[in-house]
């Protein structure tokens, strides 16, 4: 790692607890002192600002590593700045509520709080979801599951809910609504039309919380995993929302499909809520595909985007 290249610190001061931007503060500054590191802090003021830093410093042509210091909204934000620039690596500093995207490298997420282990870590290209032009890491999906990641920012801001609770709690609230949602999927060159309960693609595994509908989605393998749940009645949905969410989709082959398309789009007269890492776009025409652009992420020595995955054989099929 050339001494030459800038760190460049995005810092959400709204995730996490109260007092984490000012520890992290003082961690930076420990780190430049002691390695002598070109070192720039950058707080975000507003929804968008992250991206804007980032796509400043990717068309600066600087080669310069960027920490993204929050939740999965702050990485998600960073990402579709940095998409695809030769002078820019991108890594996540977990200060967030919500950090469902470090799951993917399971035990060593936590190491990724350590900046002694961080700062001149390798580097390893992601494959990234392209919808509507937007990017995410993880996951887009829409229906029941994006109406409820449209809400869940509001049931956080109550006392000890956070993370996997708050997503349980919109979830209850909107089971109640319309279930299910009148779409047309074009998977490549086939149709269907029909009533939908949730359409989940995944380039990563883990989103809500914790959940992780496809346990064999791998972060850099040039492919795309694709759930489609059927309309159900309540009771049986209820039944496999926790298979769903321990990726045990199998089991209700007659209420979830499985694909692997290159191409995706999908059509509603109304316009849906749709969540790539959490973050929600409105449309009534959805494309999705796997984007050209890929992103330089660096993590500490030994971690691995696909830590978590499982095989059918884990699986016992």
């Amino acid at each position: 790692m050339r001494l030459s290249v800038k760190h460049l610190f995005i810092i959400n001061p709204r995730a996490g607890k109260k007092n984490s931007t000012g520890k992290l503060m003082d961690q930076i500054e420990q780190l430049r002192k002691k390695y002598g590191l070109n070192c720039e802090t950058m707080l975000t003021t507003r929804a968008g600002h992250a991206e804007e830093i980032a796509r400043r410093a990717a068309q600066s042509g600087e080669e310069t590593r960027i920490y993204a210091c929050g939740g999965d909204g702050t990485i998600n934000e960073v990402a579709n700045g940095a998409a695809g620039a030769q002078n820019i690596e991108v890594t996540v500093v977990p200060v967030g509520t919500g950090n469902d995207f470090l799951k993917n490298f399971g035990e060593d997420r936590s190491r990724f709080l350590d900046l002694e282990q961080l700062w001149n870590g390798p580097s390893h290209p992601l494959d990234l979801i392209d919808c509507n032009g937007r990017i995410a890491l993880t996951i887009a999906c829409t229906g029941l599951d994006s109406r409820v990641a449209d809400d869940v920012h509001s049931y956080s801001k109550y006392p000890g809910v956070t993370g996997k609770g708050a997503y349980l709690a919109s979830l209850g609230v909107n089971f109640f609504k319309t279930i299910s949602t009148r779409m047309t999927i074009i998977e490549d060159e086939h149709a269907t039309i029909g009533e939908y309960i949730l359409i989940c693609v995944c380039n990563g595994r883990y989103y809500g919380g914790g959940f992780m509908p496809v346990p064999e989605a791998r972060m850099d393998d040039g492919k795309l995993d694709m759930l489609v749940v059927k309309k159900v009645s309540r009771p049986t949905f209820l039944r496999a929302v926790s298979a769903f969410a321990k990726g045990e989709w199998r089991k209700y082959p007659q209420m979830i499909r499985y694909s692997q398309p290159e191409n995706i789009r999908i059509q509603a007269k109304e316009p849906m809520p749709v969540s790539l890492d959490g973050e929600v776009i409105h449309t009534k025409d959805i494309q999705i595909s796997l984007s050209e652009k890929k992103l330089r992420f660096f993590a500490p020595k030994g971690a691995h985007c696909n830590r978590t995955t499982r095989t059918l054989a884990d699986d016992g099929l």
